[in-house]
């Protein structure tokens, strides 16, 4: 177990329910993802981290609502309500989390002007978050993804992880789906393509 690595995707105040961008039951995986924890030898979290005014959100573009796509130099962008701001209590990790297991937290979506869904690469794909590096120099190559949001966060750090050569699972029943215009069936088959293997211990 020493070569596998728990990493715990955003699992923070604004994409539970009450949050900014609530994820629908985000804050039912807490106790799944606590036991997962206990029983990992090494555990990354990752964290949301936006400035104020931040590109991706919808706030940022006069006229732009929620949800909506914009184009940005990287590529297509889903403008976004103002969450996790840097700082803000919607930023922190859920109380319930059992975090302090964890050895490293990998902090994204600081950069103003670019957004970052995957724990791996901001979203223009070439920016290193630097876990890869961290996972490779501890000895680290079969990875477990849990939090939020499937299709999202999670999704984009799975297909990344595999690019990079980890070993990679997801466990859905770990995680729960914002499923934005079909994108939560979209993402699955893009990791089941990729690669990713999907668990699901709901149905087992």
């Amino acid at each position: 177990m020493a070569d596998q690595a728990l990493v715990v995707i955003d699992l923070q105040n604004d994409f539970c329910p009450g949050g900014a961008l609530a994820v629908t039951g985000g804050d039912e995986i807490v106790p799944l993802v606590n036991d997962m924890i206990r029983h990992a030898d090494h555990v990354v979290l990752t964290q949301d981290w936006h400035p104020a005014g931040h590109s991706s959100f919808a706030s940022s573009h006069p006229g732009a609502q929620p949800f909506t796509m914009i184009e940005m130099p990287y590529g297509q962008q889903t403008l976004w309500p103002d969450h996790c701001i840097q700082g803000s209590l919607g930023s922190d990790f859920h109380s319930g989390l059992a975090w302090t297991k964890a050895e490293l937290v990998i902090r994204k979506g600081f950069r103003p002007a670019i957004d970052s869904y995957s724990a791996f690469f901001e979203n223009d794909h070439k920016t290193p978050t630097g876990l890869g590096g961290y996972l490779k120099e501890r000895g680290i190559d079969t990875i477990t993804l849990v939090g939020l949001a499937t299709d999202f966060c999670v999704g984009f750090s799975a297909l990344d992880a595999v690019s990079q050569g980890f070993k990679t699972t997801v466990r859905l029943d770990a995680c729960r789906g914002i499923d934005l215009n079909g994108s939560l069936d979209a993402m699955l088959r893009r990791m089941r393509d990729a690669g990713v293997t999907l668990e699901d211990h709901l149905s087992d």
